[in-house]
């Protein structure tokens, strides 16, 4: 197991930024979108188990490498012996911890490698920090921290609004062609961004972004991007109470 390294070495900030992001996405689909896959992979009953993310934005569970010391740094190991001693949730929150702790461990082991110096190491640091953490995405923490500060904000939630389940340039246009003069449309720019900037996509973590296609969750109230959750605008409109893959697939365990 070489978690990809053997094909790929980012050597610039921008290349290991690219590849925490890519290895991030796969294993938040892991947890989020295909957690029953993963749930069902992680069987207590087989060896030392970790969770992989690679480049691609796949995942994979699998035993770590067996050359020591390994390409790359090692996952956590022996996930799968916990799955069935805590809930569900509780699990799934302390492998995502383990995952973020092996995001940081091989984007800083590719800085070392590659001679960054504590500026370049301190801009791919904070390049990171701007994104959610595995655990934040997971447990709902990161979409928690958006909410108690839009509360703030004089705007109505988007979710008291008729067909609010789904917002973006194709579904809700934010603006009309006809707007009042330059001074005013920045200052509603400026406001929407406020409200939804900072929302995240529950299955790829990445934040809210006006062009695009989103939709909402009835049942655990995520957002969620249309082309991440594969539904269009136009089969959304047909849509009375949506559910997101991983409510969807939910059933329950002994």
């Amino acid at each position: 197991m070489d978690g990809g390294a053997a094909q790929y070495n980012p050597r610039t900030v921008e290349e290991v930024f690219r590849d925490f992001k890519g290895r991030r996405a796969g294993m938040i689909k892991a947890l989020t979108n295909d957690v029953e896959e993963f749930y069902h992979q992680c069987d207590p009953e087989k060896e030392n188990l970790c969770l992989y993310g690679f480049p691609s934005e796949q995942w994979e569970v699998n035993l770590p490498a067996e050359e020591v010391p390994p390409e790359l740094p090692e996952p956590a190991l022996g996930i799968n012996f916990a799955r069935d001693g805590m809930q569900e949730k509780d699990w799934l929150a302390l492998v995502a911890v383990h995952s973020d702790a092996w995001l940081l461990a091989v984007a800083f082991y590719f800085g070392a490698r590659f001679g960054f110096d504590k500026n370049d190491r301190k801009r791919l640091f904070n390049m990171m920090n701007e994104l959610p953490t595995i655990f934040e995405v997971v447990t709902g923490a990161a979409k928690k921290q958006v909410k108690e500060k839009s509360s703030v904000s004089n705007h109505s939630s988007t979710k008291s609004k008729p067909n609010s389940k789904v917002r973006g340039s194709e579904s809700q246009p934010k603006y009309s062609k006809t707007m009042p003069p330059k001074e005013e449309e920045e200052g509603l720019e400026e406001e929407d961004e406020d409200e939804h900037g900072e929302t995240l996509c529950g299955a790829c973590g990445e934040n809210y972004a006006s062009d695009e296609f989103w939709i909402c969750c009835d049942i655990c109230e995520k957002w969620f991007h249309g082309k991440c959750v594969k539904i269009t605008p136009a089969r959304a409109e047909h849509i009375k109470q949506y559910k997101c893959p991983s409510c969807s697939n939910k059933r329950a365990r002994p």
